[in-house]
């Protein structure tokens, strides 16, 4: 199979069009602003959902939804009954960190170069936007709750968040040298990690419920060690299996790391395997609660008609098939995972679909149902349309990897080729006969033609494999601070914003930018900080400079937000894009504007205008004509000199170094022919 250059790879940012802010501001300026700013930014408009994004480690489809009458899973039931069950979702490898990320960022493995659990993203593709990420750009506030990105040295990804992830303290009896595969504990939900995790959740959920947000909450169980309260294994008093599989294990096998699994043994004992199959039920079971509590929350402060849910595991889990306890093969019990999505006023409920999907399609499918815009860099397809019409023609084939090893599963095949053009080996299993993937008929003379075809597709690749459908061009969901909805920010929203200071009835209702009643500077600050921003990837950069009456109003803007200045990342970032804007502006005559600021202590910066080039110079004296200090500014291009970085900078010194005293000055500009003067007031 090729492989995707990783190193020349461009991504795409389609939602901005401004060259002068930079990527921390597009980046991490709602992570600032949002949840002081915009308490009561509610998703009211059509199509503009929450989301809560749940994830389960190792869970594979072991529920009673997916037609296991013996598990004990009430509330994830409950939550498909009440959207789309994909009955064949597939991750894109089998290993927490390769799949999370994949997920995450809407790319493939091989495309971000994460393929083991110890690779970071941002380090093989640091220009990757994740699907956190995307929806914090677009206003969202964006929390995570225990495990979602893999755990390790880089745990957390400080730009997917607006705050940073919260996870509970290992308790000591989760994790020593003497710790076992699986143990019941007397305790309640809340003593364990993943209870801490859903109360915790529940509580966010208070915290944020009128904030348009995106909360990702991740629990731990079923990951080993199989860990839960008693009264879920209490669920089990009777196997779940009825004829046990035998298991083989290596020396290196990530069993042998548990105090109760012996390191000489080969062979796990059936009554072992017997006692992981219980455990790790009743960590279903236990999880399976958790997401209730999550849910029932939601309900209770009235936000599941309005908030997307999905649910999902990050690949499947063994528990004795093909010999295996465990994951990371190309098998389907490894790839196979669990994706139940609930979209708000879903025209169908409780549908199971048998459509071949991928985890690689939620970033996708989420900026769907959300009116956002689908970055095209991604690789993967929105499932809305699967979810509208459950029945639809749709992928030919889902594609995996473990390894060396290339997997793709068809409607009626899994087929797999280890090494380069297989030169290790290949194996085929037909569903149709052998669901259970135990005979291998890669090798039979018969499927010589059949293997060549399915060869050709999995080197072809998963873009071979899309549906025949237009391509995802949603009308995106403008952004919060893109006031006449026109796709980019841009300086009609700040005139927007500021034709409606301190009025009752605002030229536009979205003028009130962060939803507290009254629309003054912090508004027009939120939509500066975000300007050049765009839902439009066809939208034009803005070049043409500001006309003269704009520069005014810029000046004016500017001199509100410095008073009201309060040293927050929203002021120095709103106020740095004016600074950048009002130097764009080409003045008609040259003057020289007052200082700020005034009164100060102890400096000063004193703007001006040229309408031509000129020699600059900015004389400073007292009120009996003494000169005071002369500022050479040399040769200066026509243009605005108005912000920190371009104005006349007086450290409030005279000519040998001594601070002035407090009192009435003048300053005279001297540029060319032209000559003004103004005064200043120096209080101390």
């Amino acid at each position: 199979m090729a492989k995707t250059n990783i190193s020349g790879r461009n991504f795409s940012h389609n939602f901005t069009r401004r060259d002068f802010l930079s990527t921390s501001l597009k980046a991490g300026a709602a992570a600032a602003f949002t949840t002081s700013l915009l308490p009561n930014l509610r998703a009211e408009t059509a199509g503009r959902y929450n989301v809560l994004f749940i994830t389960v480690d190792d869970l594979r489809p072991l529920l009673a939804c997916y037609g296991h009458s013996e598990m004990h899973t009430p509330n994830i039931d409950a939550l498909a009954e009440r959207g789309t069950l994909f009955n064949r979702a597939y991750c894109q490898f089998p290993v927490c960190n390769p799949s999370r990320a994949s997920m995450l960022t809407g790319l493939r493995p091989e495309t971000i170069g994460v393929l083991n659990n110890f690779t970071n993203f941002r380090q093989t593709s640091p220009e990757a936007v994740t699907l956190p990420q995307h929806f914090k750009t677009h206003g969202y506030h964006t929390r995570s709750i225990g495990k979602i990105f893999h755990k390790g040295t880089f745990d957390d990804d400080d730009l997917s968040w607006s705050v940073p992830t919260w996870r509970p303290k290992w308790q000591p009896y989760e994790s020593n040298e003497n710790t076992p595969s699986w143990q019941a504990f007397d305790v309640s939900d809340d003593e364990l990690m993943d209870g801490k995790i859903a109360r915790h959740t529940t509580q966010v959920l208070e915290e944020i419920r009128n904030v348009q947000f995106f909360l990702a909450v991740g629990f731990h169980r079923p990951h080993l060690p199989f860990y839960a309260p008693t009264q879920y294994y209490d669920l089990y008093d009777t196997p779940i299996f009825e004829n046990v599989p035998d298991v083989i294990i290596s020396p290196w096998h990530e069993l042998q790391a548990y105090s109760d699994i012996s390191s000489e043994d080969f062979q796990l004992p059936k009554e072992k395997t017997v006692e992981l199959i219980r455990a790790y039920a009743a960590s279903i079971s236990y999880i399976d609660a958790q997401v209730g509590r999550v849910l029932n929350q939601l309900h209770t402060l009235g936000l599941t008609e309005n908030t997307v849910i999905i649910l999902a595991g990050d690949h499947g889990f063994h528990l004795g098939e093909n010999s295996i306890f465990g994951k990371r093969t190309s098998f389907e019990v490894s790839l196979r995972a669990p994706l139940i999505v609930s979209l708000p006023r879903q025209s169908t409920l409780s549908v199971r679909t048998d459509a071949l999907v991928e985890l690689v399609d939620i970033f996708p499918t989420l900026c769907d149902a959300c009116q956002l815009p689908i970055p095209p860099e991604l690789e993967g397809l929105s499932l809305v349309p699967v979810i509208e019409e459950p029945t639809r023609p749709w992928k030919t084939a889902a594609f995996s990897q473990i390894d060396i090893a290339h997997s793709i599963r068809t409607e009626q095949y899994r087929y797999t080729e280890w090494g380069v053009n297989a030169w290790i080996g290949s194996s085929l299993y037909d569903h149709h006969v052998d669901p259970d993937e135990n005979i291998n008929i890669a090798k039979l003379p018969e499927n010589e033609e059949l293997v060549a075809n399915l060869s050709v597709q999995l080197r072809t690749g998963w873009q071979a494999a899309l549906p025949d459908i237009q391509e995802q061009t949603h009308i995106p969901q403008t952004l919060p601070w893109d006031i006449n909805n026109d796709g980019i920010v841009d300086i009609q929203d700040l005139l927007l914003v500021s034709n409606s200071f301190d009025t009752d009835d605002p030229t536009d209702p979205k003028a009130d930018v962060n939803k507290d009643g009254s629309i003054d500077i912090i508004d027009l600050l939120l939509v500066a900080a975000h300007f050049g921003e765009s839902s439009n990837p066809t939208a034009p950069p803005m070049t043409t400079p500001l006309l003269p009456e704009q520069a005014v109003l810029l000046d004016a803007w500017l001199t509100q937000a410095r008073l009201a200045d309060d040293g927050s990342d929203l002021f120095q970032k709103g106020i740095a894009t004016l600074e950048r804007l009002i130097n764009t502006a080409m003045p008609t005559e040259t003057v020289l504007l007052p200082n700020y600021p005034n009164p100060f202590n102890p400096e000063t910066w004193i703007p001006y205008d040229l309408a031509e080039d000129a020699d600059v110079h900015i004389h400073i004296y007292t009120l009996k004509g003494e000169s005071i200090r002369r500022l050479s500014l040399g040769f200066r291009t026509s243009g605005t000199y108005r912000s920190q970085t371009r104005a006349a900078y007086w450290d409030g010194r005279n000519a040998v170094g001594e601070t002035v005293a407090s009192g009435i000055y003048f300053y005279t500009l001297q540029a060319g022919k032209f000559k003004s003067t103004r005064q200043m007031v120096i209080l101390k």
